[in-house]
């Protein structure tokens, strides 16, 4: 049997136990953290789009998972809900591409975010694919916290298409 795959967007985590899961997602300026406990065979993903909210800043509580910070807390307490250990706890860091230059690199930031907040935590970190230009495609087993990550190339320019031109004949138009 195939195994079942689990797409996550910004602002979403997942955490699954089951050996058929592969939890994916699409990375640009943001940043996914995968974290598993290789004893509690329990895994989880997060995607969040920045580090954390300016203190000026209202946010609406629906919006806060978007913001690392509180990503992380979420993924971690559901992974503890699912029986992981903290002091077992893995990482692998993926995404903070600096894509557009006129975002004045946030990439960069939401990578920094997400390597001092496993410092300041203890969670070691296996690996982590942070920065470059271009994007990320992320797959993770969360059962056995292997994941694959992949450059996404960039797309061809659409090829111009010729406007159509409109003529006339009688009483039927055509393009």
């Amino acid at each position: 049997m195939p195994p079942r795959r689990i797409n996550i967007m910004q602002g979403e985590h997942c955490v699954m136990s089951d050996p058929q899961v592969i939890i994916t997602t699409l990375l640009g300026s943001c940043v996914a953290v995968c974290l598993y406990d290789s004893v509690a065979h329990v895994g989880g993903m997060n995607h969040f789009l920045l580090p954390q909210p300016r203190m000026d800043t209202h946010v609406e509580k629906a919006e806060m998972q978007r913001y690392g910070v509180h990503a992380m807390e979420l993924l971690i307490n559901e992974m503890m809900k699912q029986g992981a250990a903290r002091p077992r706890l893995r990482a692998h860091l993926y995404g903070g591409a600096n894509i557009f230059s006129g975002l004045g690199g946030i990439g960069t930031a939401n990578g920094d975010f997400a390597r001092q907040f496993m410092t300041t935590e203890g969670i070691p970190i296996g690996h982590a694919e942070l920065g470059g230009r271009l994007a990320r495609k992320v797959e993770f087993q969360p059962y056995e916290g292997k994941v694959r990550s992949s450059v996404v190339a960039d797309t061809p320019a659409p090829v111009a298409q010729p406007l159509p031109v409109k003529t006339s004949g009688g009483d039927l138009e055509l393009f």
